[in-house]
């Protein structure tokens, strides 16, 4: 079956996100452009990805639990986990793994949690858009060890991507998928990097409510559910 998708999605908990990217905001956009299952992956926390699985439970849209984490090489990649309590174990090495520095809302934004009513629960005061110390290679084995996926944010973005830093993808790291924002770019990345054997992703990396896709992309799955979605992209 195809399921129309956004596997990118920031929230206002994102220092970056707008304030009008809560739950049932974000739920609701997303069933006003089709799409089958989102994924909210807010920088480096999972904290408002209970409040958004329950907004989706109510219209009928597969949320998928995910972060966005920042590796110590500076590089951003996306994880999907199976459920909320893998999500919240995983948000928790995150959080011990951060450095300590005082969000700054007026210059960053506001990192702000939701409850399923778009109610604020409170603010996170670290701030979350920085490194983690953990390197691509440790991120992946935590994310794995907890039932997750894991795939590289924006390969073809000049900065925070594992390609701009780095300069290619590490033959040692098997990921299974990649993500490319911009379609355009695919052809082109796909010959220089040997990426043939892999599952591209097309994501909006949202946040902003307009920028959430369109019913465009599709991922192929036998069945309609969250661990067939990370089990799909762990192989190539």
């Amino acid at each position: 079956m195809k399921l129309y998708y956004d596997f990118h999605i920031h929230s206002a908990l994102s220092p970056c996100g707008d304030e009008d990217m809560t739950p049932n905001n974000i739920v609701n956009m997303a069933r006003l452009k089709g799409l089958d299952a989102i994924a909210i992956t807010d920088h480096n926390t999972c904290k408002n990805v209970k409040a958004v699985m329950q907004c989706g439970e109510r219209v009928g849209i597969m949320v998928i639990p995910g972060i966005e984490v920042e590796s110590m090489e500076e590089v951003h990649m996306v994880a999907l986990f199976p459920d909320v309590d893998s999500a919240m174990k995983f948000d928790k090495i995150v959080s011990s793994r951060l450095r300590n520095i005082n969000n700054k809302p007026d210059i960053f934004g506001e990192q702000v949690m939701y409850d399923e009513n778009d109610n604020i629960k409170g603010y996170i005061q670290n701030l979350l858009i920085t490194a983690t110390d953990m390197s691509i290679g440790e991120i992946l084995n935590r994310v794995e060890e907890l039932g997750g996926v894991i795939f590289p944010s924006h390969i073809d973005k000049d900065s925070y991507s594992i390609i701009s830093n780095l300069g290619f993808l590490p033959k040692d790291i098997d990921f299974g998928a990649v993500e490319i924002k911009d379609v355009k770019k695919t052809e082109n990345l796909v010959q220089k990097h040997t990426l043939e054997n892999y599952i591209i992703l097309h994501n909006s990396d949202a946040h902003f409510l307009c920028d959430i896709s369109e019913r465009e992309h599709f991922l192929k799955i036998d069945d309609n559910n969250v661990k067939n979605v990370i089990k799909t992209l762990r192989k190539r």
